[in-house]
C-alpha cells in the first residue's frame, strides 16, 4: 500500500466512515468513484488568486515548497505543467518565492471540507507470540481474489466464491503463516496507516507493507467510543484511542476494534531507510504530500491547504502550505478532503492523531 498510503488515519480512526490505512495505502484502497455527474471539480468562479493572496503565504517555507515541487512535478499529466517543472528544477532555493509567485495562480474549490493526517508508524514486534505480542501480522491469503470492480472474494475449495469474511471471522482463524507478532492495538493502527516499520527484540528492522484488504467498509471507532463514554468528547485523538485499547487489552478492546470490519494484510521488505511510497509510486515527502480522492484529483497535482479550527485538543491551530497529491485512501472521499502525510515515528504519529481541521482547498495552476 502506499501508505494509503496506503490511511486515513489521522486519524482515519476519528472519522466514522474512514480507512487506509491509511487504511488501506497504499495502498490505501481508493474509494469508489462517485456518479459521473458528481466527479467534476467545483471551483468557485472566478476565485483565481495570485499566490500572495493565499492565507499563510507570507510565512510559508518557500524553499521547502520548491523542493517538494522539484521532487514530484514530473508526475503531472497536465501538459501545461511541464514548462513549470523545468523552471522549478532550474530555480535556486533563494529564488523560490519569486518563482512560485510568477509561475502559479490559485483556484479555490467550493465549500469547506476536512483535513486529517497520517504517518508511517514504527512498532515493536516479535517473531514468536507471547502474552503481550499476541496479534499475528497476516500475509495476503491464498483464497483472496479481487474481482472486476474491486470486489474482494473468498475462493472456496470447490471453486465457488463468497464475499471475503470480516475482521471478526478472520481473527478467529489460526494464522497460516504469520509474518510477525504485534500488540493487538498496534496492529490495528498499522492496518489503519497501511504500512510502517517493525523493530524486533534484537534491534533488527523490517518494513511492513500493505498487500490487500478484505473488501469490507472501513468504520471509524472514535465516535462509538465517544458515544459509549469511553473517551471524552474533545479527545478522540489517535493517542487517546490507542491508550484506551492498550489499557483494556483483551475482550473489551477486541469488541471495540471489531466494530471496524475492514482487515488489512501485509508483506515484509528490507528496511532501506527511505520514506514510504504512496499511490503515485514515489517517496512521500513529510509534510508536503497529501492523500486525495482520485475521483476529483490527479496524482502530482499541486494544492494549497488552508486548515484551521481543530476539533481535537492539543492540535496545532493551523496548517497552511503547498502540498502535492501523491496518495489515495479509502477514507478520503470528496473534492475538499485531504490527508496530510507527516512522516515516520512516534512524534509524527502524535501530531497526526490530533489533526481534524476545517479545510479550504486551492488548486495551483501555471499562469
Amino acid at each position: 500500500m502506499s501508505l494509503r498510503l496506503l490511511a486515513a488515519a489521522a486519524f482515519a480512526l476519528t472519522l466514522t466512515g474512514c480507512t487506509t490505512a491509511r487504511d488501506g495505502p497504499p495502498p490505501r484502497a481508493p474509494s469508489a468513484r462517485p456518479p459521473a455527474m458528481d466527479t467534476e471539480p467545483r471551483l468557485e468562479p472566478p476565485q483565481r488568486l495570485p499566490m500572495v493572496d493565499l492565507p499563510g503565504w507570507a510565512v510559508e517555507d518557500h524553499a521547502a515548497a520548491l523542493a517538494a515541487i522539484r521532487q514530484t512535478c514530473g508526475l503531472s499529466r497536465d501538459p501545461a505543467a511541464a514548462p513549470a517543472c523545468v523552471l522549478a528544477r532550474e530555480t535556486r532555493p533563494e529564488s523560490a518565492r519569486a518563482f512560485l509567485e510568477q509561475t502559479f495562480v490559485a483556484e479555490r474549490y467550493a465549500g469547506d471540507g476536512v483535513l486529517t493526517a497520517y504517518f508511517a508508524p514504527v512498532y515493536p514486534a516479535r517473531r514468536r507470540p507471547d502474552q503481550d505480542f499476541s496479534a499475528p501480522v497476516r500475509a495476503r491469503p491464498d483464497d483472496l481474489k479481487v474481482a472486476d470492480g474491486g470486489i474482494v472474494l473468498q475462493i472456496l475449495p470447490d471453486g465457488s466464491a463468497l464475499p471475503y469474511p470480516d475482521r471478526t471471522a478472520i481473527e478467529a482463524r489460526t494464522p497460516a503463516r504469520p509474518l510477525a507478532w504485534m500488540r493487538p492495538e498496534e496492529l490495528f493502527f498499522l492496518q489503519v496507516q497501511g504500512s510502517g516499520v517493525l523493530v524486533y527484540e534484537d534491534g533488527r528492522r523490517t518494513k511492513v507493507l500493505y498487500a490487500a484488504h478484505n473488501g469490507r467498509p472501513f468504520v471509524g471507532i472514535a465516535n462509538p467510543m465517544r458515544d459509549r463514554g469511553l473517551l471524552p468528547r474533545d479527545n478522540t485523538s489517535g493517542d487517546a484511542i490507542r491508550n484506551w485499547l492498550a489499557a483494556n487489552r483483551g475482550p473489551p478492546a477486541d469488541e471495540i476494534m471489531r466494530l471496524n470490519p475492514r482487515y488489512a494484510f501485509f508483506s515484509l521488505a528490507p528496511d532501506d531507510g527511505k520514506p514510504p511510497v504512496g499511490a503515485a509510486n514515489v517517496p512521500l515527502p513529510a509534510g508536503r504530500a497529501v492523500a486525495v480522492d482520485p475521483a476529483f484529483h490527479t496524482m502530482g497535482e499541486l494544492l494549497w491547504i488552508d486548515a484551521e479550527a481543530p476539533l481535537l485538543i492539543g492540535a496545532f491551530p493551523t496548517y497552511r502550505r503547498l502540498v502535492t497529491a501523491l496518495d489515495t485512501g479509502g477514507a478520503i472521499k470528496g473534492e475538499v478532503r485531504a490527508d496530510l502525510y507527516l512522516g515516520e515515528g512516534t512524534q509524527a504519529g502524535g501530531e497526526a492523531g490530533r489533526v481534524r481541521h476545517t479545510l479550504r482547498l486551492y488548486r495551483l495552476v501555471p499562469r
